[in-house]
């Protein structure tokens, strides 16, 4: 692991929990891990080495100055909760790698590991028929059957069957194959606005995955954003159906005019 990930801070943690997030469908893990990091103000603990899984795509100039080439960030952070509750590490990276990821997956929990980490959240999206008005629901996966009381205690939906794709899914998998207690929150996004970011999905997840994680935080600024976003998208979707009802029906005028002229023909074929 010390070639993989540099440790920057070794602080005693009571039992924390892990929340582990990349970027994802409608950035639903994302905008969760940010939104708890920008609340909780939680300090460095260690972070990935990017150029053994990023490959940089370019450089930028600056004032006609090539500045060196920029890595997506993959960092750790930790949190320490009141006394007598569970401590947090929050797993925060900017891109999913194009190769590598199981190895990925393994440092992320060798991580947990060190720091005995006892449960390890991911969050994605679960793409559903929802109509972007309604209010998301949130799905629940866990590594052992043992989990599933507390994501039935929490009243989510229990999926079945179903693919938690990328890093918020394969983490899931290696933390069973390493024995460590792991869950995701999947909140409900339309199938056609999978490609927005969906606060209102996040904004979901976030109210139960606050109980779980027993931390206190307001959630004003995350409603603001879903309601924001919901507002675009129904706009998008009334230009949407603007643009679908111009293209498929005819003007009422052209259509009285073919009436007339059918009426005209009509006339003319009872005259012979």
């Amino acid at each position: 692991m010390s070639n993989i990930v540099k440790i920057h801070a070794r602080p005693k943690l009571k039992e924390p929990y892990m929340l582990a997030a990349w970027p994802g469908i409608a950035n639903v893990a994302l905008i969760v891990a940010t939104y708890l990091a920008h609340k909780l103000s939680p300090k460095p603990l260690a972070e990935v080495v990017a150029p053994y899984f990023f490959d940089p795509i370019g450089v930028l100039v600056q004032d006609n100055l090539v500045e060196s080439p920029q890595f997506p960030e993959s960092r750790f952070f930790y949190w320490k909760n009141k006394p007598g509750k569970r401590d947090l590490i929050l797993f925060i990276g900017d891109d999913q790698p194009q190769s590598k990821t199981y190895e990925l997956a393994h440092a992320i929990i060798d991580v947990a590991e060190r720091f005995g980490v006892r449960r390890l959240y991911t969050c994605a999206a679960a793409l559903t028929r929802i109509h972007h008005s309604e209010q998301p629901k949130v799905w629940g996966a866990a590594t052992k059957p043992e989990l599933m009381e507390d994501i039935k205690a929490h009243n989510l939906v229990l999926g079945g069957n179903l693919q938690i794709s990328g890093l918020n899914g394969l983490l899931l998998g290696v933390a069973k194959d390493r024995r460590l207690d792991a869950m995701c929150l999947l909140g409900e996004v339309p199938h056609y606005a999978s490609r927005f970011p969906n606060p209102a999905a996040a904004l979901a997840i976030a109210k139960v995955l606050l109980e779980m994680l027993d931390i206190d935080i307001e959630l004003d600024e995350l409603a603001e954003q879903a309601a924001e976003a919901s507002g675009r998208l129904k706009e998008m979707a009334a230009e949407a159906m603007g643009d679908y009802i111009d293209y498929f029906t005819e003007p009422i005028w052209e259509r009285g005019g073919e009436l007339e002229e059918d009426d005209e023909e009509d006339e003319s074929g009872s005259q012979n």
